[in-house]
């Protein structure tokens, strides 16, 4: 099969302002919250000045069970049935949920994952020092 394949010109969206690119978050639909990926630390703790490889910082990043909620769909947690104790979490919680859990994208570098409104196990009020089990 011959596909005919063009190159997508990405330059109007990244030589944006800051708000301009804002505006490029998906709005979540049903029942999906958007979420956000926490900065990785560059440093291993209390190894003094131990820089992690980048390799390392991926691994982290990609397999971390937690997430920041940025935004929720107009039908998350609305089936009284399924939640019968209200919303597992709201906007601004840092969320536990399993690794690589839901749609994974990148926006200007930064990832964001769509999650299910059942998919959060846990809230966390402080989110540094949890990592992903071995």
């Amino acid at each position: 099969m011959d596909f005919n394949v063009q190159a997508v010109d990405l330059s109007g969206i990244l030589n944006k302002k800051a708000e301009d690119k804002a505006t490029q978050l998906p709005e979540p639909k049903t029942f999906h919250l958007l979420t956000v990926l926490p900065e990785v630390d560059e440093k291993f703790e209390g190894e003094g000045e131990l820089i992690k490889a980048s390799q390392t910082m991926h691994f982290e990043e990609v397999l971390t069970p937690v997430l920041f909620v940025v935004k929720m769909g107009p039908d998350a947690y609305k089936d009284e049935t399924r939640f019968p104790s209200g919303p597992s979490c709201k906007v601004g919680d840092f969320v536990i949920v399993r690794p690589n859990t839901g749609t994974r994208i990148k926006i200007h570098g930064k990832e964001f994952r769509l999650i299910k409104d059942d998919q959060v196990e846990a809230i966390v009020q402080d989110p540094r020092g949890i990592q992903r089990a071995a």
